[in-house]
């Protein structure tokens, strides 16, 4: 029913629009992308910039625009993702104690994602002692490749972690303590680059030895509430979205986060792990500025 009153929206917004066959050529392929980025986001745990970034970089975007576009289609296909993870949570794993640790770990590693997000994007630009913290636009695809090469290497060397039988069903001390600051951290990174904090955290619960598939569902969630709180900043202060491109992009991420879900369940964690860290590692490697 919810994709229905999208799907009807997003025909109303279509229609509306001046030279519809004009912007149907010019921008209709980026569905594709929409697609694609948030079957990879979404089956992952990681941010749809970690596609949408490195291609809108080749498509010669501003460094701002690629930012602020990538969160507008996230908004769309994150969101979905969210939906989807949270029903499944839900209707499958009610009683599960592997997927008891879900809501409190959002609860412990959400504000302080939304903390290092707003502290970069506003304090920032009102405070010159915290004028670091707003990054580098012009170092953008240079942060971007080396943010993923670690990422990638991280993933990898959790692949080894998966063959554990036994699977943690609860919050440590030190975890209250480390996924706040892991939280902080990929908020920064997600301010600057559109991903980082959905990725940190997915890696961090896989390492801690979590279960897998609900890492990637905390992470996905956690994701969805970040991009929704990083867009108004682009809306309000830098006015730099895309919206043709959010137009046709974010309806196929929508499509995208409802079949990622039913691809995660399919594959086994490993086999998803080690296409995710190459996926990554070409992303960044890829991203790197070659002179």
């Amino acid at each position: 029913m919810v994709l229905g009153a999208l799907a009807f929206a997003w025909l109303i917004l279509l229609c509306v629009q001046s030279d519809l066959t004009l912007l149907l050529k010019d921008y209709g392929l980026f569905t594709f992308l929409g697609i694609f980025g948030a079957i990879f986001a979404n089956a992952t745990g990681a941010g749809g910039g970690v596609v949408f970034v490195p291609f809108f970089n080749h498509l010669n975007f501003a460094p701002q625009a690629i930012v602020a576009t990538s969160f507008g289609i996230q908004c769309c296909g994150m969101t979905a993702g969210a939906i989807t993870w949270y029903l499944h949570a839900t209707s499958e794993h009610a009683r599960d104690p592997q997927w008891q640790v879900l809501g409190r770990g959002l609860a412990v590693v959400t504000p302080a994602a939304l903390c290092g997000i707003w502290l970069a994007q506003y304090g920032g630009n009102a405070i010159p002692a915290l004028s670091l913290l707003r990054g580098n636009l012009d170092h953008l695809h240079l942060g971007f490749g080396i943010f993923s090469i670690v990422l990638a290497l991280a993933i990898y060397g959790s692949v080894a972690l998966l063959n554990r039988t036994v699977t943690l069903t609860a919050l440590s001390q030190a975890d209250v303590f480390w996924l706040p600051v892991v939280g902080f951290v990929g908020g920064l990174i997600t301010a600057w680059l559109s991903v980082g904090v959905g990725e940190l955290v997915a890696v961090y619960l896989i390492i801690r030895g979590f279960n897998v598939t609900m890492s990637i569902a905390l992470a996905v969630i956690l994701s969805a509430v970040s991009v929704w709180a990083a867009i108004g900043f682009h809306l309000s202060v830098t006015q730099a979205v895309v919206w043709q491109v959010v137009l046709f992009a974010g309806a196929g991420a929508v499509l995208g986060g409802v079949i990622a879900k039913y691809l995660v369940l399919a594959f086994s964690p490993k086999h998803l792990k080690i296409f995710f860290g190459t996926w990554v590692l070409v992303l960044g490697v890829s991203g790197l500025p070659v002179y």
